[in-house]
């Protein structure tokens, strides 16, 4: 019998060829595997739905709150379309349900988590204040706020690294690693970065496995989806 492997998966965006790639690459089990996702399934590229109903064939599947699920689950559940969501991605989510949105969808992502905590590590989409217990934190914060993060990365360009935590290692979505010049995940202090940029030209989606920290890239996302702008277009 094949051992149960953990992994974290960075922001998808709609890409669902890249998602697929990822899986094959890693040998993905659905029934023995543990998978966490970091958030933002939605809004960028054409396959949001497709995105969803692979992600619920996972028996072991943490799916963490991003801000563009939030802005998109706003979207099934009341048709709230604000043009700063069409216009960072929203519209593909809307064009990929042609027809009535599966409420299975909707109960996707109004059950997803702002956070997920084992073994003195965090996952979340976008950062937390580390002063303060999760608990007691903010919606917006978990799936907005990039404050950790820059605490991090200030750092790191000044060559003092240090855990500023408390927990072993943390893991985000949110910031595309492309931003600091790498499509790959990125440690920076006991963060990893996971965004490597799915939702953007020239950026990929990517796998790790949180035990061995082995990651699965997929191809660069645009050259799936030709002739597709992705987000922010």
């Amino acid at each position: 019998m094949k051992s149960q492997r953990s992994f974290v998966l960075g922001d998808i965006h709609g890409a669902y060829k890249a998602l697929m790639e990822c899986f094959e690459k890693a040998g993905f089990n659905y029934k023995d595997d543990i998978l966490i996702c970091l958030g933002d399934v939605c809004d960028g590229w054409p396959e949001v739905d497709k995105a969803i109903d692979e992600l619920l064939k996972i028996e072991n599947l943490v799916y963490i709150l991003g801000n563009h699920d939030d802005w998109a689950l706003k979207w099934f559940l009341y048709g709230d379309a604000p043009d700063i969501w069409i216009s960072q991605g929203g519209r593909a989510t809307m064009s990929s349900y042609k027809e009535e949105i599966p409420s299975e969808h909707i109960e996707f992502l109004k059950k997803a988590r702002l956070y997920y905590k084992k073994d003195n590590k965090v996952f979340t989409h976008g950062g937390f204040d580390p002063f303060e217990e999760l608990e007691y934190q903010d919606k917006d914060i978990f799936i907005w706020d990039r404050t950790l993060l820059q605490l991090a990365l200030n750092l790191h360009f000044s060559g003092s690294e240090k855990n500023i935590s408390g927990y072993d290692e943390i893991y985000l979505g949110h910031t595309p690693t492309l931003n600091y010049g790498t499509n790959e995940p990125k440690k920076i202090c006991e963060i990893y970065m996971m965004d490597t940029g799915a939702g953007w030209p020239g950026g990929v989606l990517s796998l790790m496995n949180i035990e061995t920290k082995e990651v699965f890239i997929s191809d660069q996302v645009d050259k799936l989806y030709p002739g597709i702008p992705g987000r922010g277009f």
